[in-house]
């Protein structure tokens, strides 16, 4: 009997995803496990394995967005039936690119007509259940940007809201500010690029985590002694990943998690998360965006454990391997940009996250050292929190444990 292949929720929160590419061609033989497609989702490109053993029948929906549970695909026997049901809107099911570019050029098409018009024919963009009628992308849209939808007159069939009226109404709804026309000279220079998906998801996430009460704690750190604990793991790391700071810095936070769970928390809104192990993310500067892998429980993990931990989830982070997996758990975020020179900084929240560390550089610097002027390395460390989970002294004791473990590795075993 075929079986239809269905788009999968591969993360908590997913509603949808985009098939960039099927790695299978109609009529080839497919064994369960297999790599069949590759999938765009808000933090990720992967790609997705089978279900079911058998020929690729057919393939439903070739590339664009779809729905979570929607049949994308069918696997069987040679001959077998391939009846689909397909919805008839393309867009509801995950149409390719065109069908937004068609969508949105009959949106054009239609705020080209004359709007007094269109405001005494206005026809309600309702289904008979009550339900707005709109495309996903209008829909998507009208989330970031904040408009409601029942507000809006639909240009598209019987109503319908499509992605150019959710855009004309962000448009009515902003300030009207004098704006210098272009050159042509300049606009043949202007470059646009279309946000991918990661970068959207970056900008609602950190819209989100903008929304949030934070403060930021400092502190400096000599970090004479972690120095030379990091120079002999590296003599002792043999064949295996090169122990940095950054591990080590992983390490000692872990360490302090433990004695302060309440910043390893998740803010849930009606709740707050407090975990019982230390799931440290890593920041990761990619091409096309940021990720943050997470190293799972760090706690148990030696330095060396998580060094090789660290570079393997980091390569193929680079290389566009990460699974949803990687990405998936994390207690709490470090963010060391100390490697491109930044003494300092302040990093921004990773909801739902209760706190995130900014790591900035290892500088030789004069200070007082029992009466005297000396050179140490001096480190700076930037701990931002939501105070509605946390509260600035358990953000101090925290940050201050994490000082202590660093000017004496030994403290934190």
């Amino acid at each position: 009997m075929a079986t239809e292949i269905k788009l999968p929720r591969l993360g908590q929160g997913m509603e949808s995803g985009t098939i960039v590419k099927w790695l299978k061609s109609e009529g080839d033989q497919v064994e369960k496990g297999e790599p069949l497609y590759e999938l765009d989702t808000d933090k990720v490109t992967q790609e997705v394995e089978a279900d079911a053993s058998g020929v690729l029948l057919k393939i439903a929906v070739q590339q664009g967005e779809v729905q979570v549970g929607k049949t994308i695909a069918v696997i069987g026997e040679q001959g077998e039936s391939t009846a689909v049901e397909v919805d008839e809107d393309p867009q509801e099911e995950g149409s390719p690119a065109r069908a937004r570019e068609d969508e949105r050029e009959r949106g054009r098409a239609a705020s080209q007509s004359d709007m007094s018009e269109q405001v005494t024919q206005i026809r309600e963009p309702s289904s008979g259940n009550g339900r707005i009628k709109a495309s996903p992308l209008a829909r998507r849209i009208a989330r970031e940007r904040g408009i409601d939808l029942s507000g809006v007159v639909g240009t598209g069939p019987e109503g319908r809201v499509v992605a150019e009226d959710v855009e004309r109404a962000a448009a009515t709804d902003a300030p009207a500010l004098p704006v210098a026309a272009p050159t042509a000279a300049a606009a043949a220079d202007v470059e646009v690029e279309q946000l991918s998906s990661m970068r959207k998801t970056i900008a609602r996430r950190l819209t989100e985590a903008w929304q949030a009460p934070v403060f930021q704690l400092g502190i400096t750190v000599d970090m004479g002694r972690a120095l030379e604990v990091r120079g002999r793991l590296v003599d002792l790391h043999g064949d295996g990943a090169k122990p940095t700071v950054s591990d080590l810095l992983t390490k000692v936070c872990a360490m302090a998690l433990m004695r302060h769970r309440a910043v390893n928390a998740l803010y849930k809104g009606e709740a707050i998360e407090l975990h019982p192990t230390a799931n440290i993310g890593i920041a990761v500067a990619i091409p096309n965006g940021l990720v943050v892998p997470v190293i799972q429980g760090c706690e148990r993990k030696t330095i060396a454990e998580i060094a090789a931990a660290r570079a393997e989830v980091v390569d193929r982070a680079r290389a566009g391997k990460l699974q949803q997996g990687d990405l998936d758990g994390g207690t709490f975020t470090i963010s060391n940009l100390g490697m491109f020179g930044i003494e300092r900084f302040v990093a921004v929240l990773n909801p739902p996250q209760a706190a995130i560390l900014a790591v900035g550089s290892t500088e030789e610097k004069p200070v007082v050292v029992d009466g005297q002027v000396v050179v140490r390395p001096r480190m700076e460390l930037t701990l931002t929190c939501d105070h509605r989970a946390i509260d600035g002294a358990t953000g101090a004791q925290f940050l201050g444990d994490v000082k202590a473990f660093l000017e004496e590795p030994g403290l934190a075993l």
